[in-house]
């Protein structure tokens, strides 16, 4: 396999946290008493950094009701912990093959990074990643920005990079990037929205990884 550098992609990708997103935002929602939002339409947001996906929820609103519905939904997914998330299957033993055959790790995420600095702690997976972004560090996917300075900062070219994520963002992102960009079908972006921006291949969980990558066949 070509790539030197595996940057990851967080919810949807390597953990199942759409429940957790969904609850979190529904909960702020009803504490500002907002109008309604489906939670399809909460689902559509995933992976976009926190205040891209209000203002995608509540277009036109100012800084100062961001910041309310910023701070609630913090409040409901870093403190309450009414919905729990897990791992997707396969994501250790994905991250530990490719730490043993000498790949750079990184995550690139919608996260804010105390969420991130909590679920790495939370899963012991921080060990893994040689660097990580975070939306509310830089500029918010699809903009290339992340994948920039990840390189940069682990000195990797554009064609040694891949970006494996579950939403049309990561996909965006990467091809603004001029990176490759693995999919998978465990996020709300559903298969063939994510091949409509022409990855390398579609898997159906993070665990197929390792077999895609010994066969690239073996993956549409």
């Amino acid at each position: 396999m070509k790539y030197k550098l595996f940057v990851f992609d967080w919810d949807g990708t390597l953990m199942d946290s759409e429940a957790h997103i969904v609850s979190s935002f529904q909960a702020s929602i009803q504490d500002l008493s907002l109008s309604a939002k489906s939670d399809d339409e909460i689902k559509n947001i995933i992976g976009l950094g926190l205040k891209e996906a209000i203002d995608a929820l509540y277009p036109g609103n100012d800084e100062a009701f961001l910041a309310q519905l910023v701070a609630r939904y913090r409040h409901h997914f870093l403190v309450s912990h009414k919905t729990q998330s897990e791992l997707f299957p396969g994501t250790l033993e994905v991250l530990e093959a490719l730490t043993e055959q000498g790949h750079y790790l990184a995550v690139a995420t919608g996260k804010g990074q105390a969420g991130l600095r909590r679920v790495l702690k939370d899963t012991g997976l921080g060990f893994y990643f040689h660097a990580t972004r975070c939306a509310d560090e830089t500029t918010s996917k699809p903009h290339p920005q992340m994948l920039l300075e990840i390189m940069d900062e682990l000195d990797v070219a554009a064609h040694e990079t891949l970006m494996i994520g579950d939403t049309e963002y990561d996909m965006e992102m990467a091809t603004n990037a001029g990176v490759a960009a693995l999919a998978v079908s465990t996020g709300i972006h559903e298969r063939e929205r994510l091949l409509s921006h022409d990855p390398v291949a579609c898997i159906g969980h993070i665990g197929e990884m390792l077999d895609w990558m010994q066969d690239p066949n073996s993956a549409g």
